[in-house]
């Protein structure tokens, strides 16, 4: 078993979990030069809010796009974007990634912006 397949098999385990509990939940994905994050209902087929490095105003404000400085932001903006949205309260769902560096940082933004999981 590679990389790859195991960080998707752990995805899949945390994956089943979470959606036991019917609750949105915040995903994320991260590749070496940008990180992404959506909230997704509970039932799974709607995107409710999303933000990534990707992003034209977030863009010009970043150095780079691939470190924890840029994940944090991105970790501000999408909890921006689900208050703005009406959602409180979210299950994190780190697709698998290890929680430590990038992935931390947005998390602890998003929980620092008022999300809660």
């Amino acid at each position: 078993m590679d990389k790859k397949e195991s960080r998707l098999r752990r995805a899949r385990k945390t994956r089943a979990k979470i959606h036991g509990m019917g609750k949105p939940r915040l995903c994320i994905h991260r590749t070496p030069r940008h990180i992404y994050a959506q909230i997704i209902d509970g039932a799974g087929d709607k995107v409710l809010a999303s933000a990534s490095t990707l992003d034209r105003e977030l863009r010009k404000s970043l150095s780079a796009t691939g470190n924890a400085a840029a994940a944090a932001e991105i970790g501000k903006l999408v909890a921006e974007r689900a208050k703005a949205a009406g959602i409180n309260s979210v299950a994190f769902d780190r697709s698998g990634f290890r929680y430590h560096g990038r992935v931390k940082a947005l998390a602890d933004a998003a929980r620092e912006s008022g999300l809660e999981f």
